[in-house]
């Protein structure tokens, strides 16, 4: 039998697996020293990489949190900014059609105003037409008047003739001009 083997039987025999001796406590240390190398190596291989990716990945998370943070307030200032323009924008608009009605209501009055301005002159005009006109009538009349005088004069004088002759001289002479002419 071997060394070792003998231990074991010899180990059995006292009433104990094993035994506790120098061979066993060295490879127990050996064992120990090689686990916490191993442990060391895969601290910095595995451990220490996995840890940083865990840490990165976690200040990644957090700094999309406050960005996400940061530009929900950003667009809350943007929404209320643009609310607040488009009320300001509203009342501008609503100013703005308040003084064209201003304005179109002052045109609308002026062109009334320079239209009643026309129809006066324009009545003016024709009132000074026709004033025209009726003193053209008037001279036209007093032109046949004085065509008629010098006709009844010429008649007169070419016959003497009695009071009934002339009046009835005057009635002949008003029937050819017609009663039209003296009407007006």
């Amino acid at each position: 039998m071997n060394f070792a083997g003998s231990t074991f039987i010899a180990l059995a025999d006292e009433g104990r697996l094993f035994g506790l001796d120098y061979q066993l406590l060295f490879d127990a240390a050996i064992m120990a020293v090689n686990i916490f190398i191993l442990f060391i190596l895969l601290s910095y291989i595995l451990f220490n990489p996995v840890r940083n990716m865990l840490r990165k990945r976690q200040e990644k998370i957090t700094s999309d949190r406050e960005n996400a943070e940061k530009n929900r307030a950003e667009a809350l200032a943007l929404k209320q900014e643009y609310e607040e323009k488009l009320n300001a924008a509203g009342k501008e608009a609503e100013h703005i059609l308040g003084e064209a009605r201003k304005v179109a209501q002052s045109n609308s009055s002026k062109i009334v105003d320079e239209a009643k301005q026309e129809a006066a002159r324009i009545i003016a005009r024709a009132n000074t037409e026709a004033e025209l006109e009726r003193q053209k009538v008037a001279d036209e009349v007093k032109q046949q008047i004085i065509a008629v005088a010098q006709l009844m004069a010429a008649k007169v004088a070419a016959k003497s003739i009695s009071d009934a002759e002339g009046n009835a001289l005057i009635e002949e002479t008003l029937n050819e001009m017609g009663e039209n002419t003296w009407l007006s």
